[in-house]
């Protein structure tokens, strides 16, 4: 089975564009409730994943002290600027549940992506774990003798 089932698509999820200024990023990802977020370029490429912390240590690491930091100058930093790059490998909508696995286990979703590397949405590690629930249940992979 692949991914395409569990899939939640791109317009019901929260994402960045990566020329966003920090400011804009920022209120973005605090009016998602989420502490990582997609990133995608103006042609809805997949860019990377940008996290509540990446922005924290970002900032500081621009600023000499708490006292440097404005929003003035936060206006002139793009979201482009904050993104690690590889952090967060992109799965193919073709790909295997069981490919999802070893990544759910660092991150919360695994974004997906088309084979022109567009954003179409994103695979929760929580459906992750259901399916693999769900699969182990029918087969009956647990067994219990009955014994403490």
């Amino acid at each position: 089975m692949n991914i395409a089932s569990f899939l939640l698509p791109k317009s019901e999820v929260a994402y960045l564009h990566d020329n966003m200024t920090l400011r804009q990023g920022l209120e973005k990802l605090r009016r998602s409730g989420f502490s990582a977020i997609p990133v995608i370029d103006v042609e809805d490429r997949y860019v990377g994943v940008v996290s509540v912390g990446d922005f924290l240590w970002n900032i500081l690491a621009y600023n000499q002290s708490f006292e440097d930091i404005t929003l003035k100058k936060l206006e002139h930093m793009k979201v482009r600027d904050f993104i690690q790059n590889g952090k967060v490998k992109p799965a193919c909508i073709d790909t295997a549940m069981e490919h999802l696995l070893e990544r759910a286990k660092s991150q919360n979703f695994v974004p997906v992506i088309d084979d022109r590397n567009v954003f179409i949405g994103i695979v929760t590690r929580s459906d992750i774990i259901k399916y693999f629930m769900d699969k182990c249940r029918v087969s009956e992979c647990f067994e219990f003798s009955g014994k403490p």
